[in-house]
């Protein structure tokens, strides 16, 4: 993710071309309308060049470590990390009714077993099914 450029955000087709994904691949994904507004603040600040995702001395952003961490630890939030936002994105799809295929596309997995292993559902929600 910390490879795009602004070339790769399609703001009119809603999509972002990451090109560089963790499997090692280029896929687009689509864009909700809070990744929108959060993408055009974003695109008034500069001049819609270079990387999308850049540090306060204006290079581009290598990870999440010298951001994610501290601000997990300001906010109190105990045994959370990086990994567990892909973990929730899927789960909270899966709990939505999307389809285990349409969360591998939007994951970029090359399989849907590892897809399965993200796609956990929570125990309410399985109560709640059987029900």
């Amino acid at each position: 993710m910390y490879h795009v450029k602004w070339e790769d955000v399609n703001l009119g087709r809603c999509l972002l071309r990451v090109p560089l994904s963790k499997n090692g691949e280029s896929h687009h994904a689509p864009l909700n309308k809070f990744a929108i507004a959060a993408l055009k603040q974003l695109l008034s600040k500069c001049e819609g060049k270079g990387w999308v995702f850049m540090a306060v001395n204006g290079d581009r952003l290598q990870g999440p470590r010298h951001w994610f961490e501290p601000a997990i630890k300001d906010a109190g939030i105990p045994n959370f990390h990086w990994h567990d936002l892909r973990h929730t994105f899927a789960s909270r799809l899966r709990m939505a009714g999307v389809d285990l295929g349409t969360i591998q596309e939007l994951m970029g997995h090359k399989s849907i077993q590892m897809t399965v292993r993200y796609a956990h559902l929570a125990p309410t929600y399985q109560l709640a099914a059987v029900e």
